[in-house]
């Protein structure tokens, strides 16, 4: 007879033993290889720094906040959906939600449209023809893209400005020609400039489509008796649909968050998008409703990545045979080479010249669009003693100026330093790793604030950080806040490069060194970084040009103490000192310019290949 209770007793003490010595084993190798620590303790980082500001946001939706008892009926930390009903349902949802909404849906698909028929044409030029000067258009047309996107809003406003919100006037009304108010401020001027900052956007990604589109396909179709009309509309644009919707969707989901231009020319006049609502309602301290609208972009910018992902993965089941010559055939432009090149000066004119020519002038002109000997001078830049309120020197003799460059440097180099480090150490646990999970729970969770607009991620990081949280103190008005707030947000591409990085770097060289008796972090000195030296200058880089073009996170985060030389600009541009703007404006545009150069001479690549990468 078989004893089935000892049996048991026999089976779960194996078992026992068998979990303790898995256990032991993964004790050992951690004190051996200690990328497991290392995995975890970067897991506690990112659920502080990213996923705790998302779900810290997504639950004041649902409380009552400070001030707000009276006024919800219920005790302050309750559990209540009036902020929900206010902002959908209530008298007040057409001003709070429904009107920004729609406002920020036309403007969104204006520039969508827009952006993608300039873009998608020039990408074609650029790709697909015979387009004397190509390889400097490729570059040249570009720019529009490094450029801070309220660059363009200003240099718009410098010209179209007119009397409605008072200070001085644009260079039109100067000139005596009276500017409407649909032209001067709204939705027409925000879908034009965020076109033009977004065509090179889509030549970016049409034109790495267009290229690996074979010729031969289109040959056929000519040779069975095809037009032209027939084999564009029915051959290559079904072929470029992916990429087609990718740039829409990618597009729509940065349109939602974008926050500079709706500041500079929709605030003053009252048209409100979803991100100068969430703004107005974080300025007023109205922290329930900051919440509600800051959950309604994360929530659009999450589906539409989301979108994005879904259609990319089932276009990546697809793919065009063909042979290299084939797909790199460029066709004569014949009659139409004059008005191809016309058009790409147009829109380099237009998006480049005229912008920064146009704050140039500005900085040094007394009166506004008086083009005359006298009225140009550079006090604004090395005056002293000017006849304004605050503003009493030019910009570089302003002592607030430094100390907003040195900021600049300091918050945004310490978060890009940090950045490109932790993304490296991602990497290295996502590849290195013995447990898949943890690889895949970090590769996850540093891309989730890709999915989350910024002025949305810096008021949930704001919700949390406010107010004492533990042993965490309060760390609003500090620079620390920014810090972390930037280091969180640039961890999807600092860790994607990491992540890069290490997949080509063999096991070889460590494990030759350990055997040797080299520890981790002597691999680490000795190896790893000097071998992934460039991919860490550029993982550093990319966060810094990124920081220093960046307003969302710091127009909430900042208070005047931390300002950077975003924040300075656009306080410069609330008090009407738009020379002084102006030229702090260059200086951002110039340190994102040398920046970006920067990085394609240290990875070798050109600057229209370095940003598609």
């Amino acid at each position: 007879m078989v004893d089935i209770g000892q049996t048991g007793k026999t089976a779960r003490a194996g078992a026992g033993h068998s979990s303790f010595r898995r256990l032991r084993h993964y004790l050992t190798v951690t004190s051996h290889e200690p990328v497991i620590f290392i995995g975890l303790a970067l897991a506690v980082v990112f659920l502080l720094l990213i996923l705790a500001p998302v779900i810290s946001i997504l639950v004041n939706v649902a409380i009552v906040q400070i001030g707000d008892a009276a006024r919800t009926h219920a005790p302050e930390g309750a559990w209540t959906l009036y902020y929900v009903t206010r902002a959908f349902a209530s008298r007040m949802s057409t001003i709070l939600l429904w009107q920004p909404l729609l406002n920020t849906a036309s403007i969104a698909a204006g520039s969508i449209i827009l952006s993608m028929s300039v873009g998608g044409l020039l990408a074609w030029l650029i790709n697909r023809t015979e387009l004397p000067g190509r390889r400097w258009f490729a570059t040249a047309l570009i720019i529009p893209f490094m450029l801070p996107t309220w660059t363009l809003a200003l240099a718009w406003t410098t010209i179209f400005k007119n009397r409605t919100v008072g200070g001085q006037p644009g260079w039109m009304e100067t000139l005596g020609f009276s500017t409407p108010d649909w032209l001067a401020y709204g939705r027409l001027p925000m879908i034009v400039i965020l076109s033009l900052h977004y065509a090179p956007f889509v030549i970016l990604i049409l034109g790495s489509a267009l290229q690996r589109v074979d010729a031969q396909l289109e040959d056929s179709a000519r040779i069975l008796g095809a037009s032209r009309s027939r084999v564009a509309f029915q051959i290559v644009l079904p072929l470029m649909r992916p990429a087609l919707l990718s740039c829409g969707l990618l597009i729509l989901a940065d349109c939602i968050g974008e926050f500079a231009v709706p500041y500079v020319l929709g605030l003053p006049v009252g048209f409100d998008t979803l991100s100068t609502s969430l703004y107005r309602a974080i300025s007023s301290r109205q922290t329930g409703m900051a919440a509600v609208m800051a959950a309604v972009i994360m929530t659009i910018g999450v589906v539409t990545l989301y979108i994005d992902t879904r259609m990319m993965r089932e276009a990546r089941r697809f793919a065009i045979v063909g042979g290299k010559g084939a797909m790199d055939r460029r066709r004569p432009l014949g009659r139409w080479q004059f008005p191809a090149i016309g058009f790409a000066l147009v829109f380099f004119t237009i998006g480049v010249i005229i912008p920064l020519l146009t704050l140039f002038l500005s900085t040094i002109m007394r009166v506004p669009g008086r083009f005359t000997p006298e009225n140009f001078t550079f006090d604004y830049w090395i005056g002293a003693n000017l006849d304004t309120v605050a503003l009493r020197n030019g910009i570089l003799m302003t002592p607030e100026f430094w100390s907003a460059g040195l900021n600049t440097l300091v918050i945004i180099g310490a978060a890009s330093l940090a950045s490109g480090i932790l993304g490296l150490l991602v990497g290295y646990v996502v590849i290195r790793s013995p447990f898949a999970a943890l690889g895949n729970f970090l590769r996850q969770i540093t891309f989730l604030p890709y999915l989350v607009p910024g002025i949305a991620f810096a008021a949930a990081i704001l919700t949390l950080f406010a107010v004492p949280r533990g042993p965490i103190p309060a760390l609003y008005g500090t620079s620390i806040i920014l810090i972390l707030a930037l280091v969180a947000d640039q961890m999807p591409f600092a860790s994607r490069s990491g992540i890069a990085a290490m997949a080509q770097l063999g096991k070889e060289p460590e494990e030759a060194a350990r055997i040797s008796g080299a520890g981790w972090w002597c691999r680490m000195i000795s190896i790893v970084m000097p071998i992934q030296k460039r991919a860490l200058a550029s993982a550093i880089l990319l966060p810094f040009i990124s920081g220093i073009k960046g307003v969302s996170l710091f127009i909430i985060l900042a208070v005047p103490a931390t300002d950077v030389l975003t924040t300075y600009s656009l306080r410069l541009v609330d008090y009407n000192y738009t020379q002084a703007a102006n030229a702090v404006v260059l200086m951002i545009a110039l340190l994102a310019l040398s920046g970006t150069i920067l990085i394609n001479r240290l990875t070798g690549n050109g600057i229209a290949k370095g940003l598609e990468s």
